[in-house]
Formats: C-alpha cells, sequence, structure tokens
C-alpha cells in the first residue's frame, strides 16, 4: 500500500522556521522525484519544491528561493522541506508528492497534507 505521510506542520510567527517532512512507503522511494506543493484557501494548488531522485537537482517557487530548502534520505524514505523566515503568505495545507516518468507513462503519489499557518 502506498503511503506518504507529512508531518512538521503547525503554527509559527513570521520570521520563523518550521520543517515538514514526508515519509514514503509502498513503493520504491528511490526511483522517484518528489516535490512540496501547497493550497491556501480559494487559491490553487502550487508546486513549492522539487527534487530529483538522486538529489542532484533541486527547483523552487520563486517566492520561496533563498527561505526554503528541500531534501531527501534515500536511505530512510523521506523528503524534507525546512522553511525559514516564514511570512503570512506562506500559510497554507502542504503536500508531497512522488513522480516517476518511464517513456510515455507517468505515476503520481499524493500524500493528506499538513498545515502551516503564519500569524503573528
Amino acid at each position: 500500500q502506498v503511503q506518504l505521510v507529512e508531518s512538521g506542520g503547525g503554527v509559527a510567527q513570521p520570521g520563523g522556521s518550521l520543517t515538514l517532512s514526508c515519509a514514503a512507503s509502498g513503493f520504491t522511494f528511490t526511483l522517484y522525484a518528489m516535490s512540496w506543493h501547497r493550497q491556501a484557501p480559494g487559491k490553487g494548488r502550487e508546486l513549492v519544491a522539487t527534487i530529483s531522485s538522486d538529489s542532484s537537482n533541486t527547483d523552487y517557487l520563486d517566492s520561496v528561493k533563498g527561505r526554503f530548502s528541500i531534501s531527501r534520505d534515500n536511505v530512510r524514505d523521506k523528503v524534507y522541506l525546512q522553511m525559514n523566515n516564514l511570512k503570512p503568505e506562506d500559510s497554507a495545507l502542504y503536500y508531497c508528492k512522488a513522480v516517476r516518468v518511464s517513456g510515455s507513462h507517468q505515476t503520481d503519489y499524493w500524500g493528506q497534507g499538513t498545515q502551516v499557518t503564519v500569524s503573528s
């Protein structure tokens, strides 16, 4: 059974930090690129950060560059999102996603999300 379980969300003050974790199981983690997405109330889901299967490539939403950092542990089958200098506009439900492209076939798995609220 495939599972992606996010944790680490909560309430932080502006300028504060949080680290999100996503634990994967039920699939071969090392074959999948991983990403974090977020969705605020009334808005569409947006891609926040991505990391390739071997950690050689990362990419970020412009608004989080220099503040957020994505990493993964291919031994523990986990992906992380370190979030620093948080802003109220970072408040959202954060999801992790696993994706594998093999030829013309793409496989996606999503977690259930963890809530991040940035407020003073």
